[in-house]
């Protein structure tokens, strides 16, 4: 199953990354250009590196010039992630583009990518609540509840990866058209944001 390969590549993504555990690590991707694999990878380690910006950036006593830096540093990221879903997207087009849709297909709320992306960054919240689990300094309170939250998060792993193959199965037997709408984000824009259209 695809979303089953999808999360092995996530957790290997991830895996490597808690090597050095560091933001600003060089980035290598293992696996060949052309291949859907390196788009997933890419896209995980993208996911990766924000999660650890995100917690960076909410320490009390960060320096404020330098929360301004990593803020600027999330908004590329975001448009690195987004970048990225369109291109998975782009790869499932390609795919799907001679199934012949059934006069009664469907359209899905959201794209196979944007699913893709949910399961992304499950997987990150997986890997670091293991993490918290695992902690040999908390409290039994503090592990029981992670306990808990880790049980759901695995719950909703099955869920999401059953609900993501089985869109691909419905798209490839035409039951499903696919349809994307490019996010057209605008606050990094110099012509659609503007105070940067302002400043031209």
């Amino acid at each position: 199953m695809f979303s089953n390969s999808a999360f092995r590549i996530f957790e290997e993504s991830i895996n490597n990354y808690h090597i050095k555990d560091d933001v600003n690590q060089p980035f290598t991707n293992p696996y060949p250009e052309a291949d859907i694999d390196h788009l997933l990878y890419r896209k995980n380690w993208i996911d990766t590196v924000q999660w650890h910006y995100e917690d960076i950036i909410r320490d009390p006593e960060i320096d404020p010039v330098k929360a301004l830096e990593l803020k600027r540093k999330i908004d590329a990221s975001n448009q690195d992630r987004t970048d990225l879903v369109e291109y998975i997207d782009s790869y499932f087009l390609n795919k799907y583009q001679s199934v012949q849709t059934k006069v009664d297909a469907r359209i899905n709320t959201e794209s196979p990518a944007w699913a893709i992306d949910r399961l992304s960054i499950l997987a990150l919240k997986i890997y670091h609540m293991k993490e918290e689990v695992a902690r040999t300094d908390a409290s039994d309170e503090h592990l029981k509840k992670c306990s808990q939250k880790l049980k759901i998060l695995l719950e909703q792993k099955g869920d999401l990866s059953s609900a993501i193959d089985q869109l691909l199965t419905d798209i490839e037997q035409g039951n499903i058209f696919m349809k994307t709408y490019r996010q057209m984000k605008m606050y990094n824009d110099e012509e659609l944001n503007p105070v940067l259209r302002g400043q031209k």
